[in-house]
């Protein structure tokens, strides 16, 4: 990856990471006022939100080398909606 690609590669994967982390937590939360499935207090289910974050990470490499070069995106290039030509 070159240099720009190389940012907007981290900048879309810190997008992803970031926002699965809190819409787990949120979810978690939620979860937890609504119904008696989930109890946890907030630092516990902070803690609990980092695991699909980290996943996220994971799946970003992998998608780094699997689909659009520069984003974290598993999509091949040409179904990639985001592909410019």
């Amino acid at each position: 990856m070159t240099q720009p690609t190389t940012a907007r590669f981290l900048a879309d994967l810190a997008e992803r990471t970031g926002l699965t982390y809190l819409e787990t937590l949120l979810g978690l939360l939620l979860a937890g006022q609504v119904t008696d499935i989930v109890d946890l207090s907030f630092w516990q289910s902070a803690a609990v939100a980092a695991l699909p974050a980290g996943l996220t990470v994971i799946k970003g490499a992998i998608g780094s080398r699997l689909g659009q070069i520069g984003t974290a995106s598993w999509l091949p290039a040409p179904s990639d909606p985001t592909h410019r030509f």
